[in-house]
C-alpha cells in the first residue's frame, strides 16, 4: 500500500479562518478515516457552516492545513475536487427537469459520456431507490425524493468523499432514515467517506465519530457513546408546575446542582434510579412526571461549554 492510499480521507490542522474581526475557526485539528462516517455537531455560529465551504473548496484557508486523501487542498483544489461528491443545505436540483435529466447534466460536467453515463445513473438510482421515478419532474417530487435525487447525482462521478451540510434539514422522520440507509450503503459497497455538518442529535448518534465545535473550537471528538460515557452521571428531568421554586429546593435538601431547562428541571446525578425515590418521597404531590436515562450529546455539548446546544 502506497503512502497515499495509507493516509487519511481527511487531515486538518491548525485550521483558521476569519471574517473580518469575527473568528469562525480557532486552531481545529481532526482526522477522518477512510471509510469513516464523521459527524461535525455544533449550533449555528459554532464554525460548521464555515469548515464545510472549507472542504468543498468554496473558501480558501490562509491559516493551517486541509489535506484529502494526501493531497494539499490549498495547492491542487482541483485535484481534491474530483473526489468529492457535495451535498449542500440548499438543493441544487433543477426542478424543471426530470430526475434523469439532472443526473445526466451531472455527469457531463464529469466528462461521461454515452453507455458509461447511462450505466451510472442506473446504478446510482437503484442504489437510491429512485429507478421508478427517473422520468418524473423534480419539481414534483418530495422533499425526501429530491433529497434522494441529490445524492444520486453527487454519487454518480463515484467519488471518494462525501461531504454534506446538515443532510437532513426539513426532511420527515422516514426520509432522514431513508437518507441515513443509502449512506450508509454507499460505505459498505464502495468504502465511501462521509463527512457531515448536523445540529442533530439523532443524526450525530450514528456517525462513527463526532467532532464538537463551540465558536469556532473543537471541544470534543470521539464515538458518540465514549463520549456520552465520558460525563458517567445518569440525567434526571423533573416536571413540576413550579420550577423556579422547586429547584431551590431540590438544591438546598440534598446540595446538588439543579438547573431549569424547558421549564423542567434537570439533575446529573450517578444511580439515579435510586435517587428518584427520595427525591419523590421528599416533595409529594409536586412533582408530575419524572424520567431518568444515559446522558446524551445534548449533555457533552453541555458539560464542555456550559450551554445548550440549541
Amino acid at each position: 500500500m502506497s503512502s497515499s492510499e495509507s493516509c487519511p480521507a481527511v487531515t486538518v490542522s491548525g485550521l483558521k479562518y476569519q471574517y473580518g474581526k469575527r473568528e469562525a475557526l480557532r486552531g481545529v485539528d481532526f482526522e477522518v478515516g477512510r471509510g469513516e462516517i464523521f459527524g461535525v455537531l455544533g449550533p449555528n455560529g459554532g464554525g460548521k457552516t464555515t469548515l464545510f465551504k472549507l472542504l468543498s473548496t468554496l473558501l480558501c484557508h490562509v491559516d493551517g492545513e486541509i489535506r484529502v486523501f494526501g493531497e494539499d487542498l490549498a495547492s491542487h483544489p482541483d485535484r481534491v475536487r474530483r473526489q468529492l461528491g457535495v451535498v449542500f443545505q440548499s438543493p441544487a436540483l433543477d426542478i424543471r427537469l426530470t430526475v434523469r435529466e439532472n443526473l445526466q447534466h451531472q455527469g457531463h460536467i464529469y466528462g461521461l459520456r454515452g453507455r458509461e453515463l447511462a450505466s451510472r445513473i442506473q446504478g446510482t438510482l437503484d442504489l437510491v431507490q429512485l429507478t421508478d421515478r427517473m422520468n418524473d419532474l423534480v419539481g414534483s417530487l418530495s422533499g425526501g425524493l429530491q433529497r434522494r435525487t441529490e445524492l444520486a447525482k453527487v454519487l454518480l462521478h463515484d467519488p471518494e468523499l462525501l461531504v454534506l451540510d446538515e443532510p437532513s434539514t426539513g426532511l420527515d422522520p422516514g426520509a432522514r432514515r431513508d437518507i441515513w440507509s443509502h449512506l450508509e450503503a454507499r460505505r459498505r459497497l464502495k468504502g465511501t467517506t462521509v463527512l457531515l455538518t448536523t445540529h442533530l442529535m439523532d443524526e450525530a448518534a450514528r456517525c462513527d465519530r463526532v467532532a464538537i465545535l463551540h465558536e469556532g473550537r473543537l471541544v470534543a471528538l470521539g464515538h458518540p457513546d465514549a463520549l456520552t460515557s465520558e460525563i458517567g452521571e445518569d440525567v434526571i428531568l423533573i416536571v413540576t408546575p413550579d420550577p423556579e421554586n422547586l429547584g431551590p429546593r431540590v438544591r438546598e435538601r440534598f446540595g446538588i446542582d439543579v438547573e431549569i431547562r424547558d421549564d423542567r428541571l434537570r439533575i446529573a446525578r450517578f444511580r439515579a434510579h435510586e435517587f428518584v425515590a427520595e427525591l419523590v418521597e421528599a416533595f409529594p404531590g409536586e412533582i408530575d412526571t419524572i424520567t431518568f436515562g444515559r446522558p446524551t450529546l445534548e449533555d457533552v455539548f453541555l458539560h464542555h461549554t456550559g450551554e445548550r446546544l440549541e
